[in-house]
């Protein structure tokens, strides 16, 4: 094949993605608004275990949902769902992302709490399927990727909204390999997709009397999508005139984080997808780490929380699995109550992570038979909440 033959290839393949592309944005404007919980007779917590570390400290947030929910799911008001199957030896089998029957019984829930999944990489012993992170944020659309960092002794309380489904990642897997000698990837950026997670964010701020939502990009040099996103992120800024509205390039907003002068001015930052991954694992560390970082993924019908680190199989392989640190997916477990509605219940749980994991913090989880197990770490965390709950009575 010529080099011109491959340069046209190259363009059919590219004129297919750009098709896809332009079929999704018409399903962006058919969309409706967000789900209303409070109109639910019922709600359906999905939980997804996963693989790797995943049960163990998916079954210990479980059981803080369940203690903190046990007046409603008695009563029928809200049910815990566990789904099977979100493993990497059954995804490898059926060679998907999400098994088929899996994706189904997930659809039939309003949220979901998931932990962490394996995603192959080269020399694994799996088939290259996708992430399923990745597959489960586009089959539900769960556009916005919220992650909180809440330091109170440091005056940190950061809530990134990071979009989830355009961006650097969107065909991540679908590059072009021109010739051997030349590669070509995608950014995809779209009016609807910049319009949504930015309006989310300043919503957000609206809603919980924030005062600054700020913009990441690269557009100084990445001039058509991040500039696109910068653009869209001034003309919302404009109809939330109580809001003060800002951007930083994503080099020195790496940098201001870790200004212990200036990193507490930041509140509400929005992000496209590929600065969102970098700035909120950097945050993570002020909290003590991705091990104790909780996120949601949300998108107008369903939503999805879950930790932002791996599976970790070497602590599988190693027996050190009880002990794997729960933190990550009870934080994922307070922003799903908050999610639908339980916002007291959800306070209660942050406080109480914050008592267990800061300010007393008898309980020490180091991954290893030198600490505590997470169930030990749930446990203390239940009584802790039954003490602050039994002080305000």
């Amino acid at each position: 094949m010529t080099a011109a033959d491959k340069i046209e290839a190259a363009k059919e393949r590219f004129g297919l993605l750009l098709k896809e592309q332009l079929e999704r944005v018409e399903k962006m404007k058919a969309q409706g608004g967000f789900i209303d919980y409070k109109a639910l007779d019922r709600i359906i917590i999905g939980v997804c275990a996963g693989d790797g570390i995943g049960p163990a400290i998916t079954r210990q947030a479980e059981r803080v949902l369940q203690y903190l929910l046990k007046k409603d799911i008695e009563s029928g008001r809200v049910e815990i769902r566990d789904i099977e199957g979100l493993t990497i030896e059954r995804r490898a089998a059926e060679n998907a992302a999400i098994p088929p029957a899996v994706l189904e019984e997930i659809k039939k829930c309003h949220v979901i709490l998931k932990g962490p999944t394996t995603t192959p990489r080269k020399g694994d012993p799996w088939p290259n399927v996708e992430s399923a992170n990745v597959a489960m944020r586009k089959e539900l659309d769960l556009f916005a990727n919220v992650r909180p960092v809440r330091i109170p002794e440091q005056g940190i309380d950061w809530t990134f909204y990071r979009e989830n489904t355009e961006g650097a990642y969107a065909l991540g897997s679908k590059g072009v390999n021109v010739t051997e000698d030349l590669g070509v990837d995608f950014t995809v950026v779209t009016t609807q997709g910049c319009e949504r997670i930015i309006r989310a964010a300043f919503e957000f701020a609206r809603a919980n009397k924030k005062t600054r939502v700020t913009a990441v990009t690269k557009a100084n040099i990445i001039k058509t999508t991040d500039g696109k996103f910068l653009d869209i992120f001034r003309e919302i800024a404009a109809e939330y005139p109580e809001i003060t509205a800002d951007d930083w390039y994503i080099d020195i907003m790496t940098a201001k984080l870790v200004d212990e002068k200036r990193r507490k001015d930041f509140q509400v930052v929005v992000l496209p997808n590929l600065y969102g991954d970098i700035i909120t694992d950097e945050a993570a560390e002020f909290q003590g780490g991705v091990g104790t970082a909780g996120s949601a993924n949300i998108g107008k019908r369903y939503a999805m929380f879950e930790a932002i680190h791996g599976s970790a199989p070497r602590m599988v392989q190693e027996g050190r699995d009880i002990y794997a640190d729960p933190c990550s997916m009870i934080r994922a477990g307070a922003m799903l109550l908050s999610h639908i509605g339980y916002t007291y219940e959800a306070d209660l749980l942050y406080r109480a992570l914050d008592v267990c994991t800061v300010t007393e913090k008898k309980l020490v989880i180091t991954g290893r038979d030198t600490g505590a197990t997470g169930a030990e770490f749930a446990d203390y965390l239940m009584d802790t909440i039954e003490k602050m709950k039994n002080e305000e009575a």
